[in-house]
């Protein structure tokens, strides 16, 4: 009783959405349409050092996320500040004008920020997770409060799916596949990894990171080059994989660090615990 439910609140479509097995694939895809922005993919490139903390990196995104999602509304607040701090501090150059900019542009937060956001909704969605047109737009609209986060105007947001296709729609003219997203594109089907553990990246995460890279969008496939199957193929693989995932027992899979809804679940009770069918009610 009186506990802080946090920024979403386990009555959020957030809050059930952010607990399916998929939202690992859908980050994977995150990253490859983050890169097709060449100012957004240069700052990260020249900021930080994802080729050897390739895993560092995954991981504290996740971090980022379940904190604002299941933790307490101060912890949410206390992520958000330090990303806003970090993101004031870095810069990058445009390769090609030779303009210096920050990271903490708003027109980059924003690409980032909705590349994330449709990433996770897009994937979650299609590999079968029960959700209404009604309420994906409310998901969206939630993600206003973790935009304002990272240091973004809520009202600047896109609040619904008619406002992010018409977002995307005009972003297109300014995305490419260049020398730095074919670099990312490239680390993520063969990121580094212990020798011993080769052939489990082989056998796995290649997996992984192909239908990530096959659930985006058409015009993503023709800016990197790389041709995906059909989209009725890429769905019932995105299905099939979703319906493996979820027979592993929900409270082993939230075991693996940093146990975020097991930590909310403790702090709020069990009615807390994220679940498909809490989306409706």
């Amino acid at each position: 009783m009186g506990a802080d439910p946090g920024l979403f609140t386990p009555d959020s479509v957030t809050w059930q959405l952010h607990g399916d097995p998929m939202m690992w694939v859908a980050g994977i895809r995150a990253l490859y349409l983050q890169a097709l922005h060449p100012r957004a993919v240069r700052g990260v490139m020249a900021n930080s050092d994802f080729r050897r903390d390739a895993w560092g990196r995954l991981m504290r995104t996740a971090n980022f996320v379940g904190t604002t999602t299941y933790g307490t509304a101060e912890a949410a607040e206390r992520a958000g500040a330090r990303v806003r701090k970090i993101h004031s501090m870095l810069g990058a150059t445009d390769p090609e004008t030779g303009e210096r900019y920050g990271v903490d542009d708003p027109d980059l937060l924003l690409w980032v920020h909705c590349a994330e956001i449709d990433s996770y909704l897009h994937v979650v969605r299609r590999s079968g997770f029960p959700l209404t047109d009604a309420q994906a737009d409310r998901y969206l609209a939630e993600h206003r409060a973790s935009a304002r986060l990272v240091g973004l105007d809520p009202a600047a947001v896109p609040a619904d799916g008619e406002e992010l296709a018409a977002y995307f729609e005009k972003s297109r003219p300014r995305l490419a596949a260049g020398a730095d997203a074919h670099e990312v594109y490239d680390f993520l089907l063969r990121p580094p990894t212990h020798p011993l553990l080769i052939p489990a990246r082989e056998v796995l995460w290649r997996r992984v990171a192909h239908l990530a890279y096959a659930a985006l969008p058409p015009y993503a496939h023709e800016l990197y080059g790389t041709p995906a199957p059909e989209p009725a193929v890429v769905t019932r693989r995105l299905r099939a994989t979703g319906t493996v995932l979820r027979c592993v027992p929900a409270r082993l899979r939230w075991q693996l660090p940093p146990k975020h809804i097991l930590r909310a679940m403790a702090r709020l009770g069990p009615a807390a615990r994220p679940a498909p069918y809490k989306v409706g009610r």
